[in-house]
């Protein structure tokens, strides 16, 4: 997730993600990162100007990391249809295969802690804009219903959310085969009547 950092860099951002997650963010500070990382202060301050910093180029890097592993799933698509069940399965297996960043993201995604300019630079190379594009492709085919392609995106994610945590908890076992029928459903919960079935 952190591959185009250098060693310093990728250890600070690691063992930041790994204290917040186990703290909470306001709890994570500056000498707590140094001490659990083995990077001194000096050596972090070289790279990051304040916690602050570390927190935002952490949001940025996991949003980069995912979009870049959502879009490969969208590309790998021949139809509509097929593109919206690899990028939808490739958004749980983030979930899965890194929850710390899941739930990273999960929470912070709205605190003040991210500069607004920094949610904005990221918009672009995540997954939410590619995947709008997708929906706003599949209203014009009329393969979907007439709303806001933005507001299905985030309707349905909140769906794979709710069963990620469930599965993150313990409380069920998310399955390949769990997992398809809910994408199976998002389709269908917006897919227009007289849509040709494929897609």
């Amino acid at each position: 997730m952190f591959e185009t950092y250098n060693k310093v860099q990728r250890a600070v951002l690691e063992t930041t993600l790994n204290i917040i997650i186990r703290k909470e963010l306001q709890a994570t500070s500056m000498s707590l990162i140094a001490k659990e990382s083995r990077v001194s202060t000096g050596n972090i301050y070289h790279y990051f100007q304040s916690k602050e910093d570390i927190v935002n180029e952490l949001y940025k890097a996991i949003v980069t990391f995912n979009g870049e592993y959502v879009r490969a799933g969208l590309s790998q698509g021949g139809t509509i249809r097929e593109k919206f069940e690899l990028g939808w399965q490739r958004v749980v297996d983030l979930g899965k295969q890194y929850p710390q960043g899941f739930q990273f993201i999960e929470q912070y995604s709205f605190s003040p802690y991210i500069y607004d300019e920094v949610k904005k630079a990221v918009y672009v190379g995540g997954w939410c804009g590619p995947m709008n594009q997708l929906y706003e492709e599949a209203i014009q085919q009329k393969l979907f219903i007439a709303l806001d392609p933005g507001m299905m995106v985030q309707m349905h994610y909140g769906s794979f959310v709710y069963i990620l945590k469930a599965h993150l908890q313990g409380v069920l076992e998310l399955t390949s085969d769990h997992v398809n029928e809910v994408i199976r459903s998002c389709w269908k919960g917006v897919q227009l009547a007289d849509a040709p079935v494929s897609g």
